[in-house]
């Protein structure tokens, strides 16, 4: 069952020196339990596609649905805070705040505060294989590698199955990449989630589920495991 519907969906930036035509007429759609890679040249609009899907913005025309819903009729405030899991590449994670301040911070937005934010901290960080011992740290104090599992602990707090990630493995070595695609794959095949990567990595776009490459501003699916069907320019 798709989560995340895109149709038609067109969007321009203007200035007083050029008109871009990011998205022309994207189609397409994510379902549970499986894991995608979008990739494309730079400028090619994958990252403007990712801002819409996370609710940064919605598209000039056409929609985007998420569980069957405009994502332009809602208020895109909550969407982010409720729906809208996004993990980036440079981890965003609060300097001042420990692990687990980090973590339990969006659940508390939420209303879940107290004794059950601190639990489902801890069973986080182990779901995101890190020991308890984390919990106490601050950011500074962990590697690249823990500080992206921290990020995507803190993503699971939502209780949507959409997890967005921004090229989630640009700032890690080959061996902390390799974990953190086995985490997301884990997380899609195993948990659930539609796990939707912007990525320039091969390796991610090689352990996918669906690879779609987006190029002046359309996308064309290249690559799908579970059809067993691979599409002009992508082995």
């Amino acid at each position: 069952m798709a989560i995340l519907e895109i149709k038609d969906v067109e969007f321009t930036y203007r200035s007083r020196y050029q008109t871009v035509h990011a998205l022309r007429g994207i189609n397409c759609s994510f379902e549970t339990g499986k894991f995608y890679a979008l990739v494309g040249s730079s400028g090619s609009g994958k990252s403007t596609l990712l801002s819409l899907m996370a609710g940064l913005s919605v598209p000039d025309s056409g929609e985007i649905l998420f569980e069957g819903e405009s994502t332009g009729k809602m208020d895109l405030a909550d969407y982010r805070l409720k729906h809208a899991a996004v993990i980036y590449q440079s981890f965003r994670l609060l300097p001042l705040l420990t692990v687990q301040e980090n973590i339990t911070f969006p659940m508390e937005l939420r209303g879940v505060k107290g004794k059950e934010a601190r639990k489902r901290a801890a069973e986080l960080v182990k779901k995101v294989n890190l020991p308890e011992t984390v919990l106490n740290r601050f950011p500074v104090m962990l590697s690249g590698g823990e500080q992206q599992r921290v990020a995507i602990a803190r993503a699971m707090t939502m209780d949507s199955r959409l997890m967005l990630a921004d090229e989630p493995t640009g700032n890690l070595d080959s061996e902390n990449t390799e974990k953190i695609i086995d985490l997301l794959m884990s997380l899609a095949h195993d948990d659930g989630y539609a796990v939707i990567v912007v990525t320039h990595d091969m390796e991610v776009a090689d352990r996918a589920d669906e690879v779609l490459r987006m190029k002046d501003g359309v996308i064309e699916r290249l690559y799908d495991r579970y059809k067993s069907e691979c599409i002009t320019g992508y082995q």
